[in-house]
């Protein structure tokens, strides 16, 4: 049955009671979770199970706001389960030693989780089925991560995933809209089976603080994302009020606050699964068709979902989708190995206060605005410092609250030229792209505070203004705040005709000839043709510079 997976254990034939676990690792949720509800049917009891694994918690790959973000996220899950009279059992431990332990201990026979679609998240469950199974324990796995089941997208594309995001796109419009999504688990759903709650639960299973996983919290500024389903719900109400904006249709014109988070945010919900994608999916089409008068909406109103979509698929069968070797959709640049650079980059320190100001704004809030990932992935890779989407990727990876392994390596691909997109002759300008996002400068000023005096005209490139200028800002450029490390205008250029190189040999090494055509690659202009079509250089501000 689409959608549904199940691994039949031996137990249950013997064993008259169905003592069940739901095994929480994303959807952190009681709305529109169907494993869950596999878990509830008919049981005799059942457990709510999350599985922290000490060694991941002290992993330096995981920045403080994306732990502080779970944590509250399953603090929220915890209340709105003793709201129904039961608990979140929070277990630290490996999965397979968890489950060998508890699987005996508690009689369970029934195990039920969220289908991840991602290769590592497969390899586990993979495993992990494998230990139900020869305990006796039967395993009931439901798709609700993504809007559909990634295995009918496949289908519908020969069993393989679909690169371009037309193609994509041409697959969707002969599937059937995504399924509607389920009721909130309640009280009433709840009636005829129980959790056993123990007086020292808290002590045992309670979710514990950044300070007991070893986080120095003294630095820690407050959260412009709350985790937690609680949140979600109230902030995807915020989001569908822009009905001005569904009843044109029209895409948000980029302004300068757009720069900060808003309360309407959804994206780190959505990758946590606070959030349903599917009741976001359903919620915006209902206002559409209501305000448009029953008229069925286009593909391109849910992008944001979309995009995300299409690289879980392109992911799902591809174990090296977030590294170069091995990876059969990404092209092979040659990239330059420069921590030095990178270190900079990663630092805000480069010396552009647009790219600068972004960076910071990372570390700091664990998010930055979409346009902002593109200025900042296109500078350190293909337009600027010629480093390798991979170290990109594992910044984002450390601190965006909001990523996605299959997103996040898919969207690196795309910036850099690597996959998805090759119009390289289009190009982010680090002066530019800033001066239109926000003339005044005055998210610069919020996240450089060092800057926070130079005037306007400077804000931008502040290596321009005159030494009277500087003090007078309290700020001297190669002292308080460097010199750029790079000569935009020159390593721009420089770095195009190393990508045309790349794409040229592509195009003419008969070996390749398939993948490019599966691709999509484009004729490959003439470098003077380049220069027509980039609008990076000098002082002009066109839409390329946005790409």
């Amino acid at each position: 049955m689409k959608g549904k997976s199940q691994l039949k254990g031996t137990g249950n034939k013997v064993m008259a009671k169905k003592n069940a676990i739901h095994w929480f690792r994303k959807g952190l949720r009681l709305h529109d979770n169907p494993a869950l509800l596999e878990a509830i049917k008919d049981s005799s009891s059942y457990r709510c199970v999350y599985i922290l694994d000490p060694w991941f918690a002290g992993s330096s790959q995981v920045g403080i706001n994306k732990w502080r973000f779970l944590l509250e996220s399953l603090e929220d899950l915890d209340s709105s389960l003793r709201k129904i009279n039961s608990r979140l059992f929070v277990i630290r431990g490996q999965a397979a030693d968890v489950f060998s332990r508890i699987f005996k201990e508690w009689n369970i026979t029934q195990l039920s989780f969220e289908e991840d679609p991602e290769p590592y998240g497969k390899e586990r469950d993979h495993a992990i089925c494998a230990l139900a199974a020869e305990l006796g324990v039967d395993v009931v796995i439901r798709s609700s991560h993504t809007l559909y089941d990634l295995k009918d997208i496949l289908e519908a594309n020969n069993n393989q995933p679909p690169l371009t995001y037309r193609r994509f796109q041409s697959i969707l419009s002969g599937l059937p809209p995504p399924p509607t999504p389920l009721d909130p688990i309640t009280s009433s759903s709840v009636q005829h089976t129980r959790t056993p709650i123990s007086d020292d639960h808290d002590e045992k299973f309670g979710v514990p603080t950044l300070e007991e996983l070893g986080f120095d919290t003294d630095s820690l500024g407050p959260t412009k994302f709350c985790g937690g389903e609680t949140e979600a719900l109230a902030r995807i109400y915020r989001h569908l009020e822009r009905k001005a904006w569904v009843a044109s249709f029209e895409r948000p014109k980029m302004s300068p606050q757009a720069l900060f988070p808003s309360q309407t945010g959804l994206s780190p919900y959505l990758r946590f699964g606070c959030l349903s994608p599917r009741l976001f999916h359903w919620k915006l089409t209902e206002l559409y068709k209501k305000v448009k008068k029953g008229q069925e909406p286009p593909l391109a109103l849910h992008g944001q979902l979309l995009w995300r979509e299409f690289f879980y698929s392109a992911a799902s069968n591809n174990p090296s989708f977030d590294k170069m070797s091995g990876n059969s959709v990404c092209v092979q640049i040659p990239w330059d190995h420069n921590p030095e650079a990178l270190a900079k980059w990663a630092e805000g320190q480069t010396g552009f206060p647009w790219i600068d100001a972004i960076m910071v704004q990372l570390k700091k809030d664990g998010w930055i605005h979409h346009l902002a990932r593109h200025a900042v992935a296109c500078f350190l890779t293909r337009g600027d410092l010629w480093i390798s989407w991979e170290e990109g990727m594992k910044v984002f990876d450390e601190l965006l609250l909001d990523v996605d392994w299959s997103v996040n390596a898919g969207t690196w691909m795309w910036l850099s030229c690597s996959a998805f997109f090759q119009q390289f002759f289009h190009c982010y300008c680090p002066v530019n792209f800033g001066k239109r996002a926000d003339p005044t400068g005055d998210f610069v000023r919020h996240y450089l505070p060092v800057l926070k005096y130079m005037p306007t005209q400077y804000i931008y490139e502040p290596w321009t203004a005159p030494e009277s200028v500087q003090k007078a800002a309290k700020c001297i450029i190669g002292k308080d705040y460097p010199m750029p490390m790079v000569d935009h205008s020159n390593v721009s250029r420089i770095n195009m005709e190393r990508m045309r190189q790349v794409y040229k040999s592509l195009l003419v090494n008969s070996s390749v000839a398939g993948f490019t055509r599966k691709l999509d690659l484009p004729k490959i202009p003439k470098m003077d043709m380049f220069y027509l079509k980039a609008s990076m250089f000098g002082n002009t501000s066109s839409d390329e510079d946005h790409e």
